[in-house]
């Protein structure tokens, strides 16, 4: 890895390669979005977040592009794991349940994703329902001290839980983790939150527009400028006791490398940060899947047309699962059809914001991924806070979020992190 920090640096330039041309593993298990559930989820491993031969023997099965049997066994998984829990419960066996309703969760997430691909969303708010039963499972039985909060927000509240590492209301530096745009709530476990209370500090997780609940079963989506998210978050936490208003620090992942530094750009209390990677421009990764030609008729403003030639492509022989594919993502923006979509995505630019980010802001960016392909160079170069931070495929931190390098990035980030708030103590 490389690191550099200061307006005046040279950014780290190393290509991004490939992502299995140094592999020992270089097929992966599928193509795309399946290949990369299944590395996001044995990442999850170490922390109890998924167990890797249960992973394994539900995969061996299912045939590619079989999508009623993806989403089937994610499901069949998550129920046998989950009356593990219930029994583990039932019997008073409190750190067995807990972390079997972790893996239940996260399986069952899985399965959310999954609907995308199905004939319909029937079976998005019932699969999303036993995802969080056994979030609540976890919180019960959990032995890291949980609360609550309503987080106000815009006449009503976002759903939060802040984790501490012990029972006593010391003033603690406090990391707040934010979703990316498709996580389950469970994700972020294994993503830096168990890590951080081993370290000391208290954990706030939270679900904002466009994020869970609050688009399955509140209907709210997305907003681009997430300081209002954030800036709620903040005055609730710094009004009690248990947290040290000069040591918190605000962790995002995936989409949240935009969310996160565009709240920062407005919102300058927080003593640290980082975007797990970084994110600059959203309508990039959308528009690389477009064909040309398509997408120059929508950028020359024809969104008429544009609309009519994108619904005549997914009408082609085997466009269909990207055609409900697109209907799944465009749902959290709050849109239906083609063009706005785009003109949705559009809106979360931070290149005009990004220069305004006063706090130290850690950007992970990670070869060859498949998203957002050299936008944490290009958010790093436009920070003046920023310290680069590569990760390489010869450590095994390759893919979006580097989702089989998870100690690593745990190791180096927190790292990082204690460095930034230990002159704050």
């Amino acid at each position: 890895m490389s690191e550099s920090t200061g307006s005046a640096r040279t950014v780290d330039q190393l290509d991004h390669r490939g992502t299995t041309s140094h592999e020992v593993y270089t097929a992966g298990f599928y193509d795309d979005d399946w290949d990369f559930s299944v590395r996001t989820l044995l990442g999850k491993a170490t922390r109890g977040g998924a167990d890797i031969g249960e992973v394994l023997a539900t995969i061996a099965p299912i045939r590619p592009n079989d999508h009623d049997g993806w989403f089937t066994a994610w499901v069949a998984l998550g129920d046998r794991i989950a009356a593990v829990a219930d029994a583990s419960a039932r019997r008073g066996h409190r750190v067995s349940a807990a972390r079997a309703y972790l893996r239940a969760a996260n399986y069952y997430a899985v399965a959310v994703n999954a609907v995308s691909a199905l004939a319909d969303d029937e079976a998005l708010l019932p699969t999303f329902r036993r995802h969080r039963a056994m979030w609540d499972g976890f919180l019960a039985t959990t032995d890291r001290p949980v609360e609550r909060l309503d987080i106000p927000y815009e006449g009503a509240s976002m759903p939060g839980w802040i984790f501490r590492p012990d029972a006593s209301d010391a003033a603690r530096p406090t990391l707040v983790m934010n979703l990316g745009s498709d996580e389950a709530i469970t994700g972020v476990w294994a993503e830096g939150a168990e890590g951080a209370l081993e370290r000391g500090y208290n954990v706030v997780v939270f679900e904002g527009p466009g994020q869970q609940s609050m688009l399955f079963e509140r209907g709210i989506p997305f907003r681009p400028d997430w300081e209002k998210v954030i800036t709620p978050v903040v005055d609730l936490l710094l009004a009690r006791e248990d947290v040290d208003a000069d040591r918190l620090c605000l962790y995002g992942v995936s989409q949240a490398g935009y969310w996160v530094p565009r709240a920062l750009a407005f919102e300058h209390r927080f003593a640290a940060a980082i975007a797990d990677g970084g994110v600059v421009d959203v309508y990039r990764s959308w528009a690389q899947y477009i064909p040309h030609r398509l997408l120059a008729t929508y950028e020359k403003g024809e969104k008429e047309r544009f609309d009519k030639e994108m619904a005549l492509a997914f009408h082609l022989p085997g466009t269909h699962t990207g055609k409900l594919r697109w209907e799944f993502r465009s749902r959290p923006y709050g849109v239906s059809s083609y063009s706005a979509g785009l003109d949705a995505v559009a809106r979360y630019n931070l290149r005009d914001v990004a220069g305004q980010i006063t706090t130290p802001l850690y950007v992970i960016d990670a070869d060859g991924d498949q998203f957002f392909a050299g936008q944490p160079a290009e958010l790093a170069s436009l920070v003046p806070t920023a310290t680069h931070a590569r990760f390489t495929q010869e450590e095994g931190a390759s893919y979006h979020c580097q989702p089989l390098a998870r100690e690593l990035t745990e190791q180096r980030m927190f790292d990082w992190m204690d460095e930034q708030i230990s002159a704050r103590a």
